[in-house]
């Protein structure tokens, strides 16, 4: 089968890419042009993913397409939806510094897309040559994304550091498909696991050895522990206005083809695979919380955060429950775009480290940036009434399920730890008196993003159901 809707959002991202960075180069429109033209691409293409929904969900029309390489089923449309969402949201919070660029503008919205692109393909892709290819889409964007501004040297060691270990990551992943080629004779998803139901595999020591450095592969991606060292560098390096984006992103595409990989492809090996990944879930938390607490600059703070949340989006794999982990997925990619919004705000959109002082006073300076912060603060600590709350307790669940009870243990002690750092926030623009005269100001497209990012936050916190709906439906094939 070879339907256009298989392909059709990675075609309308791609295509839509071309027409800015063609617009700019010949005509040298307006940045708002740019801001049409982008907008435009991502409506159609969040029209292709509802159309992807609409009949893998509802009307049961799953399938393989394109010689069984991609994957037209709710998994996809669903990581598609959200990843254009999580675009839409980021490029307008960026668009200052989207237009600060000048002649360089339209090179950034067309990264910004093409890593969209990324996303879906390795959430659609049902063979590893083409989940590599996404992998690669995403990874190269995201490298040349941090160290874009050139006007510090913070930024060129970001954009270095990432690419380095980036590259290795990627390189580790790509020998890991070969070893399991080399054992299962296939690189399709659907057909390695069907491998594992026709065949009796008494000497696994290849494929298991394959798997491992998958997952190394994509743990780097994801940042969780032992394979998070990038993270704090580049995310303090980067320039502020697109951290979140980058954050988001990576956690997306990673977490979605860690899904395909371990739930599909090996879901019959996970004895093998899940005390592996509960061990690096538990490492992850820990360590994430422990060396959060530790930090005095709030980007550095958020990259330890983020890798503590690596960990808790893992617990939910090891009850194999897709549905928990889309659930803390889709509402935390949010929190913590939100979180960069205001941190980007307070200290400029091309800025890079970001001192934990540049937050005190903010909540007499500007009261209602200073709100949405405590809120993205209090939603990462998983303070009930928030959408982090509820995904805690959905990945908690499935761990236990999964008869993980230990992980789930030590997860709650390592959240409750991590509050520390999340009140600090609180406690610093609430209770301390400003250092230097405040300048934040947002514009815009910022205040929507961050009520979007501050609606889905408290939405999914109070009615949960409807998204835990959705997810628990958008099953793969």
């Amino acid at each position: 089968m070879m339907s256009f809707l298989g392909v059709a959002v990675e075609v309308v991202l791609v295509v839509g890419a071309l027409a800015v960075l063609t617009a700019d180069l010949i005509w040298e429109p307006p940045r708002r042009v740019l801001g049409v033209l982008t907008g435009a691409t991502l409506a159609v293409a969040a029209g292709f993913g509802w159309l992807q929904w609409d009949q893998t969900v509802r009307d049961g029309n799953a399938s393989l397409q394109y010689s069984d390489m991609i994957a037209l089923d709710g998994y996809g449309a669903l990581a598609g939806l959200v990843a254009i969402v999580v675009a839409a949201a980021a490029i307008a919070a960026a668009w200052s510094l989207i237009v600060e660029m000048e002649g360089r503008s339209a090179e950034l919205i067309v990264l910004m897309l093409l890593a969209t692109s990324g996303v879906h393909l390795m959430a659609a892709s049902a063979n590893f040559m083409v989940l590599f290819l996404g992998l690669e889409i995403l990874s190269i964007s995201l490298y040349v994304m941090a160290g874009y501004t050139r006007n510090r040297a913070g930024a060129d060691e970001a954009a270095l550091k990432y690419f380095l270990l980036g590259a290795f990551a990627s390189a580790v992943f790509l020998y890991g498909v070969a070893l399991v080629f080399a054992g299962t004779g296939s690189l399709s998803v659907y057909g390695i696991a069907q491998f594992f139901v026709r065949s009796l595999v008494l000497q696994p020591a290849v494929l298991v050895a394959g798997l491992g450095l998958m997952i190394v592969g994509l743990a780097f991606k994801v940042s969780a522990v032992p394979f998070h060292m990038w993270a704090p560098d580049v995310y303090q390096g980067a320039p502020g206005g697109l951290v979140g984006f980058m954050a988001a992103m990576a956690k997306l595409g990673g977490f979605a083809a860690l899904g395909r990989v371990l739930v599909v492809a090996f879901e019959s090996r996970i004895d093998d695979w899940g005390p592996v990944i509960a061990v690096v879930a538990v490492a992850s938390v820990v360590i994430g919380t422990a060396l959060a607490i530790a930090q005095t600059d709030v980007k550095r703070m958020l990259a330890y955060s983020s890798v503590a949340h690596a960990g808790f989006i893992l617990t939910g794999l090891l009850g194999a429950d897709l549905g928990s982990m889309w659930f803390y997925l889709a509402t935390y990619v949010f929190q913590v775009l939100g979180a960069f919004i205001v941190v980007s705000i307070i200290s400029g959109p091309g800025s890079g480290p970001t001192p934990l002082t540049s937050l005190a006073g903010l909540g007499k300076s500007s009261p209602r940036l200073a709100a949405l912060m405590a809120l993205f603060m209090l939603a990462m600590g998983g303070i009930p009434l928030t959408a982090g709350f509820v995904g805690k307790a959905a990945v908690f669940q499935a761990a236990i399920d999964g008869g993980y009870l230990w992980v789930v243990i030590v997860s709650l002690i390592a959240t409750t730890a991590g509050l520390f750092f999340y009140l600090r926030v609180t406690v610093l623009m609430y209770m301390q008196d400003e250092l230097t005269a405040s300048t934040a100001r947002s514009d815009g497209p910022q205040r929507w993003s961050l009520a979007w990012c501050s609606g889905v936050t408290v939405v999914f916190g109070i009615v949960p159901w409807p998204l835990l709906n959705i997810v628990r439906e958008a099953l793969p094939l």
